[in-house]
């Protein structure tokens, strides 16, 4: 129970891992190239997503925790329930490099729609083993499916981007 702490704040780290990496490899793309394309009116502010993915890998995170504790840590029990997040885990980590490093919206969108669906079997699969770390899914779940629908949005009405970075 002593070392449960270190658990605790590894589990919750893990997704940051990734999202600071995606952020980190792809920074320059932000000003140089999304900028520029066509978004819809609602796109929110460039300055809410790192807010807003600070507080929702850690709520994945941390709920990640609880599963894992509950199910008793790698058990045969937290093989789909883990796997699937550890899956949708590695399509969001995906997004970032596909979308502004290749800018690559056909591959994007193919990711974030697998990325939607794995992320609500996490959910569906977490909800019968822990409420709460179900609960922490749903923000989540929300922006993703604003991520979704802005991803869409980008994709439709930039048709000159949506192959691949041609430079």
């Amino acid at each position: 129970r002593g070392r449960m702490w270190a658990y605790t704040v590894g589990f919750t780290v893990l997704p940051h891992v990734g999202g600071f990496l995606g952020w980190f490899l792809n920074r320059k793309e932000i000003p140089a190239w999304y900028e520029k394309l066509k978004k819809p009116a609602w796109c929110p502010s460039r300055r809410v997503f790192p807010v807003a993915w600070t507080m929702l890998y850690t709520g994945m995170g941390y709920a990640s925790y609880l599963v894992w504790n509950d199910l008793g840590g790698c058990s045969s029990k937290a093989i789909v329930p883990l796997g699937l997040y550890g899956a949708q885990l590695v399509l969001n980590w995906a997004w970032p490099p596909l979308f502004f490093g290749a800018r690559n919206l056909n591959m994007a969108l193919i990711d974030i729609l697998f990325l939607d669906g794995l992320a609500v079997g996490t959910l569906c699969s977490w909800f019968r083993i822990n409420r709460v770390a179900a609960l922490l899914l749903l923000p989540y779940l929300g922006w993703l499916a604003m991520a979704t629908c802005l991803t869409i949005r980008i994709w439709r009405d930039n048709p000159e981007q949506k192959a691949a970075k041609s430079d």
